[in-house]
């Protein structure tokens, strides 16, 4: 590969025009760069052009921690595309794995040998590197104390630079403790300051479609928002995520699975989802390894997924919604596979205070693992715990477009599904049984 001279973020004229907070973002000289951006603002598009230059400028590798595998394969596709663009030569790998850990290593090659690398984050990958670091989504990153631990050390030679970028999720976390820390340069995007600059999107027509106005003001108005009513924090929930998971696309790909499998599943039609959650069990330790989501699907639709399901032998046990639209498909599942097998539940205020208990009691202990996905992170923290009048604890969530924490309640009939299955299956070999040939036969 032929060597290129150092690339001067300056004189860079981007085939895509750049917004001018996008712009002084990448001309800064900082060292260190905080950036609370709104959602959709150019995060990703932004910091990933800024590491390119700053590393042929600089002659240093560049590593990219994301919240997921998914995320971080993202990043590096946004990367690729500025290369493309800028007719920067490069070589890509996408067949390489994190030392003995089976967490895939994305790497693009740069002229001057300079590497871009990119990594799901947590406190492993985070070690073992030098050069310049991109914290994407920070906010989201499970286990962020131990990964800002395990990476600092990274970019104490050569006055390694490091971007942290996120919009804002709860302030249980590194991302909001940092936004004061003096030695950072910190810089603060919200949808209407982007449009104001030129981002061509209309913030009225959003804010009507969100249909959620604390979520509106976290995603799109960089607010941290208050969690004192929330049955799950962001913390708590980002502290079960782990970034190597990557629930199953298919009923197919969970037929091998060797363990034990338990299922819950939400059922909705015109307005919420129905959303099959898919629990195995891994010691005490449950792993989502399928989620399924079906949006204003028939009735043979969600039928037939739910007895496509139940077919598979390793799924130990079931737990169905009942009420309303879900009583016939309960009824239905357990005529087919049995009631050993499937359990019909009505929601009444006191099951779901028991089962949502349970979920929480999981997430603080960490005895649920779950994919690291803002769709799944936002409905459970939607969930809220309010005290009524008469003093007794009530359960609400807000009704949008995406749903009604549907996807909460399928993993809590799941948790209740594994809970409530009896124990584990057990054998136990003995030798063949003699019998005496006295008696009458």
């Amino acid at each position: 590969m032929a060597d290129a001279k150092p690339v001067e973020p300056a004189r860079v004229k981007p085939i895509v025009p750049l917004l001018p907070y996008q712009r002084e973002d990448i001309e800064s000289d900082a060292r260190f760069r905080w950036n609370c951006w709104s959602r959709q603002s150019g995060k990703s598009f932004t910091k990933s052009l800024r590491r390119i230059l700053r590393g042929l400028q600089r002659g240093r590798n560049q590593i990219f921690l994301s919240a997921g595998e998914r995320q971080s394969r993202e990043l590096m596709q946004k990367a690729r595309q500025h290369c493309e663009a800028l007719k920067i030569a490069t070589d890509y790998y996408d067949n390489r794995f994190f030392k003995d850990l089976s967490i895939k290593q994305l790497e693009i090659v740069l002229p001057r040998g300079v590497r871009i690398i990119g990594l799901p984050a947590n406190p492993q990958t985070a070690r073992g590197f030098t050069g310049d670091v991109l914290l994407d989504e920070f906010a989201m990153h499970a286990f962020d104390r131990d990964i800002w631990g395990a990476m600092f050390p990274t970019v104490l030679r050569g006055r390694g630079e490091l971007d942290i970028a996120s919009t804002p999720k709860g302030k249980g976390n590194m991302f909001y403790e940092l936004r004061h820390n003096e030695l950072f340069s910190t810089s603060t995007v919200t949808l209407p300051d982007a449009i104001s600059q030129g981002l061509d999107v209309d913030a009225d027509e959003m804010r009507r479609a969100m249909g959620d106005e604390t979520l509106y003001r976290q995603e799109f108005l960089c607010e941290f928002i208050d969690e004192s009513t929330a049955l799950l924090t962001y913390d708590q929930i980002t502290a079960c995520s782990d970034p190597s998971l990557t629930a199953a696309a298919s009923i197919d790909e969970l037929a091998d699975d060797p363990r034990e499998l338990f299922a819950g599943v939400d059922i909705g039609r015109v307005h919420d989802l129905t959303v099959l959650w898919v629990l195995a069990r891994e010691d005490d330790v449950f792993k989502t390894v399928g989620l399924f989501e079906l949006s204003a699907a028939p009735f043979r639709v969600q039928t037939d997924l739910i007895s496509e399901l139940l077919s598979l032998r390793r799924v130990r046990r079931c737990c169905i919604d009942a009420g309303g639209l879900g009583m016939q498909l309960a009824e239905q599942a357990v005529e087919r596979f049995g009631a050993h097998r499937v359990e019909a539940l009505t929601f009444t205020p006191a099951l779901k205070s028991q089962m949502a208990s349970a979920l929480r009691i999981a997430v603080e202990s960490q005895r649920i693992r779950i994919p690291n996905d803002d769709r799944i992170r936002n409905d459970w923290h939607s969930v809220e715990r309010t005290v009524t009048e008469s003093g007794h604890f009530r359960l609400t969530a807000p009704r949008t477009k995406g749903g009604h924490a549907d996807r909460f309640w399928a993993a809590a009939l799941a948790i209740h599904a594994a809970d409530t299955g009896g124990g584990r299956v057990e054998a136990m070999n003995v030798k063949p049984l003699h019998f005496a040939r006295t008696g009458i036969w």
